[in-house]
C-alpha cells in the first residue's frame, strides 16, 4: 500500500520540482542530454561504458548522490577493484559535480568503472537499468534507499547493501514518524552497514532486519584511502607560488565548501583580521560548494576592495606576481578541496555560519588541520561532538568571533598544530571502515 501511494504521488512531485531542477541543472553546468539518462535513455558513450564491463562476473552498482557520497563510494570502490580482478563497477550520481569527480576517477580504471546519471525512481526506469547492468549487488551510499529501486532489485533477487548508512537529524525524525511507510523498504535490505553503535538500534527500529545490520564505522572518517598524491600537492604548490603564496612560509586560511553569502562575510572577517595580522600576512583561499558561483563571488569580493584570483586562470606558465593578502584565491574547479586543505594552515567549514546543516569537517581533521566551525553544524552532530570533546575543533558562536579565533591561531602556531593532531586522533577509531565494508560486499 505504501509503495502504491508513493508511485501515485512521486510523478506529481517530479512535475512540481521540474522548474527548480532545470534551473539548477543550468546553473551547475549540467547538459540537457543528462536528463535522458535520468529517464533511462542511454546514448552511445554510456552504452559503450556498460559494454566494457559486461564480461566481468562481479558487477557492482554503486549509487551516490553528490560530492560527499561519491567520495565515500570511491574509498570503497578503489580497494574493491584492487582486491578482486574480476570486479567492475557502475557508479551512478545525481549532480554534475559528483558526476565529474566520478568520471575523473573512472578515467584511470582501465574501463572497469562506468559512470551514469542516476535514474529517476520510476519502476519501469529502474527495472530496465537493473536488467541491463545485471549487478551482483546494489550498493546504496549513506541514505539512498529509494522505494522503487530497492523493490525492483529485491524482486530481481539482487542483494542490496546500504553502505555507510547515515541519516541527518531531520531525516531521522521524518523516517521515525513515518516508519509504517518506510519499514517495507528497509526490510528488503540485505545489509545495513552503520557508522556508530547507536545506529544499530535506530535502523532496526526503522525496519531493517537486526541480523543484517553490521557496525563498520564511518568510511568518510576513515583515515585510510584519503591521501592526496605528492604530484598533485606539488602541482598546487607551484600554482600558489605563481601568486606569491608559499605554503609553510606564510599562513594559509581556507574557507571550505562555502554557501551563498558566506564568502562575502568570511572575506570581511579576513579584512578585519588583516588589521592586526602578524608578518608574513596570511593568504585566503575560498572553495565554494558549487564552483559555478565563482564569478558572482568574485564580483562580491571586488565590491569590498579585494582583487580575487580564479584558480582556473593559473597554469604553470602563469608569470609570477608578488603576494598580496588583498588577492584571495577562489577555487573554481572541482574535486580539489582535499588537496587544498592539505596545503592550508587553518580550515573554516562552510554552510555553518549563514546557513544550517554545515559541511563535513572530516577531510580537514584527517589532514591534521585546525578546524573552525560555525554555530550551525546540525547535519554532523555526532562528528562535531566527537571533535569538540577531543579538543580537535573550535566552534565559533558567530561571525563576529571569527577574527579573534583566527588571530589566536596565527599568534600561537603550536595551538593550531595541537588542535589538528587531536582532530586526527579523534577519528582514528574509524580506521579500517572501508576495509570492513569491503569484507561484507565481497563473497567470502
Amino acid at each position: 500500500m505504501s509503495l502504491l501511494l508513493y508511485n501515485l504521488l512521486f510523478p506529481l512531485a517530479l512535475l512540481a520540482m521540474l522548474p527548480s531542477a532545470l534551473r539548477k541543472l543550468r546553473e551547475r553546468g549540467g547538459n540537457w542530454s543528462d536528463l535522458r539518462q535520468r529517464i533511462g535513455v542511454l546514448d552511445a558513450p554510456q552504452r559503450t561504458a556498460l559494454a566494457s564491463i559486461s564480461h566481468y562476473d562481479q558487477r557492482f552498482w554503486f549509487h551516490a548522490v553528490s560530492v560527499g557520497e561519491v567520495g565515500v563510494a570511491l574509498k570503497i570502490i578503489a580497494p574493491l577493484l584492487k582486491r578482486s580482478q574480476n570486479a567492475a563497477v557502475v557508479l551512478t550520481t545525481t549532480t554534475p559535480t559528483g558526476h565529474q569527480i566520478a568520471s575523473n576517477f573512472a578515467a584511470k580504471q582501465n574501463g572497469r568503472v562506468a559512470i551514469l546519471y542516476s535514474p529517476l525512481d520510476l519502476a519501469p526506469v529502474v527495472r530496465s537499468l537493473l536488467l541491463e547492468i545485471a549487478p551482483c549487488r546494489l550498493v546504496l551510499v549513506e541514505a539512498e534507499a529509494w522505494p522503487n529501486l530497492v523493490t525492483q532489485a529485491s524482486r530481481l533477487h539482487i542483494p542490496i547493501t546500504l553502505a555507510n548508512a547515515r541519516l541527518s537529524p531531520r531525516s531521522k525524525k521524518r523516517f521515525q514518524r513515518f516508519s509504517f511507510l518506510t519499514r517495507t523498504i528497509f526490510s528488503q535490505l540485505d545489509q545495513v552497514l552503520v557508522q556508530e553503535p547507536e545506529d544499530v538500534t535506530l535502523w532496526a527500529e526503522l525496519g531493517a532486519n537486526p541480523r543484517h545490520i553490521h557496525l563498520t564505522g564511518s568510511v568518510k572518517y576513515d583515515p585510510e584511502g584519503n591521501p592526496v598524491s605528492p604530484q598533485k600537492l606539488e602541482h598546487f604548490r607551484s600554482l600558489l607560488t605563481t601568486i606569491g603564496i608559499h605554503p609553510g612560509k606564510q599562513p594559509i586560511i581556507i574557507a571550505a565548501s562555502t554557501h551563498p553569502g558566506e564568502e562575502l562575510a568570511l572575506a570581511q572577517s579576513f579584512l578585519t583580521l588583516l588589521q592586526n595580522a602578524p608578518t608574513p600576512a596570511p593568504a585566503l583561499l575560498i572553495v565554494p560548494r558549487h564552483f559555478e558561483r565563482s564569478p558572482a563571488i568574485a564580483r562580491e569580493l571586488t565590491a569590498i576592495g579585494l582583487t580575487p584570483i580564479l584558480r582556473s586562470t593559473l597554469t604553470p606558465d602563469t608569470p609570477p606576481r608578488p603576494f598580496s593578502p588583498q588577492h584571495p584565491l577562489i577555487i573554481d574547479t572541482t574535486g580539489e578541496l582535499n588537496a587544498w586543505q592539505n596545503l592550508s594552515d587553518i580550515v573554516i567549514i562552510g554552510k555553518s555560519f549563514l546557513a544550517h546543516g554545515g559541511q563535513n569537517p572530516a577531510e580537514a581533521a584527517l589532514a591534521r588541520k585546525p578546524v573552525i566551525l560555525g554555530p550551525h553544524m546540525e547535519n554532523f552532530g555526532p562528528l562535531v561532538a566527537l571533535l569538540l570533546q577531543a579538543k580537535g575543533a573550535i566552534q565559533a558562536p558567530n561571525l563576529e568571533a571569527l577574527p579573534h579565533l583566527l588571530q589566536s591561531f596565527l599568534n600561537d602556531p603550536q595551538q593550531a598544530t595541537t588542535l589538528g593532531t587531536s582532530a586526527h586522533n579523534a577519528l582514528s577509531r574509524h580506521a579500517g571502515a572501508a576495509q570492513r565494508t569491503l569484507t561484507h560486499l565481497l563473497p567470502q
